[in-house]
């Protein structure tokens, strides 16, 4: 891949190219990364690392309408989408600065000589993240934030559709006043990411993005004997079991659809609701993911052609293999997709195992818990879940008997700027947001004392 490209999703119009970076630029960015951490993150402290992490949640806010109209344009998120997941991103730059020095305290050991004995938690050196394009902003600050308060340096590859909102990025970076070196961005080929990967000078990768980027990833990190965290794809859960209040399981359940025009890891794609509330949910649900309008900004256009073409052939299959299209046509105009329920989905189709990645939910019907916990553990993915059940007791019951790594009891999007994120199996490995998040590239270091 030569070139970072703008192409306006709505339109199909490339406005704006940007060239791969050259063997010198790539060189650059190792080097100012790899001093910077010698030279500004080994001798500050973590007070003074979060002072302009609380002055990047400031710029988030201040120039908001700007970034919010970059990727509007890069990827089609509605404006006021967009100004959501600036805000957000405020909010965790905050978070990290505000809860830092309690989360990298020192942690005492009681151990059986009686020694002074304590881990302290310090960065490894220059880490490269590997980023997507659905959450421009938000995916690059909680990969990016914790890492820089740690006392790592950051190397970012954003995706190639999106290079402006990459750039911009790195201006709000050094804006905020963390120096040259700190934060580089590289528009990499991945022959080059690669190349950083192996290099001594990078001590960590954090991917975010398809199954098979990160196995690629992963492969490399292992043969160079570096950590990497991968959060990957999803195909999460939206179990209804026994509520009084059906039409605020439906409100989660389209929600949790249509987040992000539905090209979200852990939107709500399987729907499964129990027998008794089939027929009543199945109503309630498929008119309001038709009454979905398009003009009027309920979501927006599908990312690109081939993010298009790619929802189309996927449900095209599972129509020909015998399900029931039960809302929508799967005749996107232009990028422009309806959104859609199908049903009648057996495990014999290709769609049962697969994430589709836009406003296209599958609905399932079951008979009990039981088979509501074996329909969900049957896909290859395991990032989150939402189970509605009016017994909390019960609900927490099936939450332990998923294979996923996030449960959200009765509501969709219960993330917060402080609460980890990430999965099991196909979805990946390791955490971000939250202490658990900020300690993954930590140099988790022992001290004893003799005396």
């Amino acid at each position: 891949m030569g070139t970072f490209a703008v192409t306006d999703p709505s339109t199909g119009e490339t406005v704006a190219e940007y060239p791969s970076a050259t063997a010198e630029e790539i060189e650059t960015a190792l080097a100012a990364t790899h001093q910077t951490y010698h030279e500004w993150s080994r001798r500050t402290t973590v007070r003074e690392r979060a002072v302009p992490a609380r002055r990047l949640s400031e710029l988030f806010l201040e120039r908001q309408d700007k970034l919010a109209k970059i990727i509007n344009r890069e990827m089609g998120k509605p404006i006021p989408q967009a100004l959501g997941e600036i805000r957000f991103s405020s909010k965790i730059c905050a978070a990290f600065a505000d809860n830092a020095e309690e989360w990298l305290a020192d942690e005492q050991l009681e151990v059986a000589d009686g020694l002074r004995t304590f881990f302290r938690y310090q960065g490894l050196g220059a880490i490269l993240g590997i980023m997507p394009w659905n959450y421009p902003y938000y995916q690059v600050v909680r990969f990016a934030v914790p890492n820089l308060i740690l006392g790592n340096t950051v190397l970012l590859r954003h995706a190639s559709q999106c290079p402006e909102s990459a750039l911009a990025l790195q201006q709000l970076f050094l804006d905020a006043g963390f120096p040259e070196g700190a934060y580089a961005n590289v528009f990499s080929t991945h022959e080059q990411s690669a190349a950083m990967i192996a290099d001594d000078r990078v001590q960590g990768v954090s991917l975010t993005g398809s199954e098979r980027a990160g196995a690629i990833v992963a492969e490399q990190a292992g043969r160079a004997l570096k950590k990497c965290v991968l959060e990957l794809g999803g195909s999460d859960v939206f179990l209804v079991l026994d509520v009084a209040d059906l039409d605020n399981a439906v409100e989660h359940a389209v929600a949790g659809r249509m987040d992000n025009t539905g090209q979200s890891c852990m939107g709500s794609k399987r729907i499964v609701v129990l027998d008794r509330h089939f027929d009543e949910f199945t109503a309630k649900f498929t008119a309001a993911i038709g009454a979905q309008s398009y003009e009027n900004g309920d979501f927006g256009p599908l990312s690109s052609d081939s993010a298009t073409r790619t929802l189309k052939a996927q449900v095209g299959e599972a129509i020909e293999q015998g399900a029931t299209v039960l809302v929508g046509d799967n005749e996107p105009r232009g990028n422009v997709y309806t959104p859609s329920v199908i049903g009648d989905i057996t495990s014999d189709m290709a769609v049962y195992s697969e994430e589709l990645f836009g406003p296209v939910a599958q609905l399932y019907r079951v008979s009990s818990d039981e088979e509501a916990i074996e329909l969900a553990n049957s896909s290859p993915y395991g990032l989150g879940s939402v189970v509605m059940c009016d017994d909390l007791e019960r609900a927490e019951r099936v939450g332990d008997q998923l294979d996923v790594g996030m449960v959200f009891i009765n509501a969709n999007g219960l993330g917060g700027p402080d609460v980890p994120f990430g999965g099991v199996k196909k979805s990946g490995y390791g955490r971000e947001m939250g202490r658990v998040g900020m300690l993954e590239f930590a140099n988790k270091k022992l001290y004893r004392f003799a005396k």
